[in-house]
């Protein structure tokens, strides 16, 4: 793993307002790769008990960005779509995501997010997008 690129990583993660009030963490950031993880507490949940989809989609966004910021730079996500394949219930979320295709200004990236608690991984959501490099302010 590339020590500037995560400390980098872990830099604009600080900078994300959202991600600190969430307490996201990056666990893995180097070319092509990503990791993002979440511990799980009550003000994340939806009334049937398990952590709410927004907050599964937030965290699969980010990391789909985070794996093509690698390969692109300065990077947003242009659009992505989820698919929920079961409630999201244990003690952390991981969204791992992986570019699956880049070039000079768009990376389609693979994201897939799992619950993690008593010792097992469960696939919750699955997700892909299309990430972009951002536009230089004027």
């Amino acid at each position: 793993m590339n020590p500037s690129l995560f400390e980098f990583g872990r830099r604009v993660l600080r900078e994300q307002p959202f991600s600190v009030l969430l307490g996201t963490t990056l666990e893995l950031f180097e070319p092509g790769r990503a990791v993002l993880a979440l511990r799980v507490r009550d003000e994340l949940r939806q009334q049937h008990g398990f952590v709410h989809g927004g907050v599964v989609g937030y965290l699969a966004d980010n990391a789909l960005t985070y794996a093509g910021g690698s390969v692109l730079g300065d990077s947003v996500t242009s659009e992505y779509k989820i698919n929920y394949l079961r409630p999201a219930l244990g003690e952390r979320l991981l969204a791992r995501a992986e570019v699956l295709s880049s070039g000079k200004r768009q990376a389609v990236c693979r994201c897939e997010v799992f619950a993690a608690g008593g010792g097992e991984e469960r696939l919750v959501a699955v997700a892909q997008g299309t990430i972009i490099k951002a536009e230089p302010k004027t």
